[in-house]
């Protein structure tokens, strides 16, 4: 298996939804430790395939030391909400206070095709609905307040990685995505 690059923020796959999985097979096993072992070198509490330029609706999680992933994720959120530092790998250096639903449960499939749910609250929830908004197209500096979105947008700028390259660094996925990834 192989640690991928971590797509940053100016790229467009992650602004673009992903699409459903529909093939369980060996391609999405392979995909599921590409995105392990990138998630736990990083390292970070989550990652979805979008952040390795891969378009399918999959992630995976490190949280207290449980591992894990979801294909398909479908989420039930609590009406009852958490205030937390939040991060993203696709994002570095930038972590600020946003808020999300407390709990949540979380339904779809292993890489398998086995039917799963996940319960989560504070920061498992957290990570699941953090990684679920990357399949929608959605960053965290999204759902900030405006003020403090404001505020991260004026530190991305002056980061030293942003627009390092010039335009963003476009890479072919080693995953298939039958043309519907970038």
């Amino acid at each position: 298996m192989a640690i991928q690059p971590i797509r940053l923020f100016g790229d467009p796959i992650l602004r673009t939804k992903a699409i459903e999985v529909v093939d369980f097979d060996k391609e999405l096993r392979r995909l599921v430790q590409d995105l392990t072992d990138t998630m736990l070198d990083a390292p970070g509490s989550g990652l979805a395939a979008p952040q390795i330029g891969v378009g399918l609706r999959v992630f995976t999680w490190n949280i207290d030391g449980e591992v894990g992933h979801l294909v398909n994720p479908l989420l039930d959120l609590s009406e009852e909400t958490q205030d937390g530092d939040e991060g993203c790998l696709s994002i570095p250096g930038l972590s600020l206070d946003c808020r999300r639903a407390l709990t949540v449960v979380a339904k779809g499939f292993d890489m398998y095709g086995e039917p799963v749910t996940i319960e989560g609250s504070e920061l498992l929830a957290r990570a699941v609905q953090h990684e679920t908004d990357h399949l929608d197209g959605i960053l965290f500096v999204d759902r900030l307040a405006p003020e403090l979105r404001k505020q991260a947008m004026k530190e991305i700028r002056e980061s030293e990685w942003f627009g390092a390259s010039g335009s963003p660094m476009i890479k072919v996925s080693p995953h298939p995505t039958r043309g519907l990834g970038l």
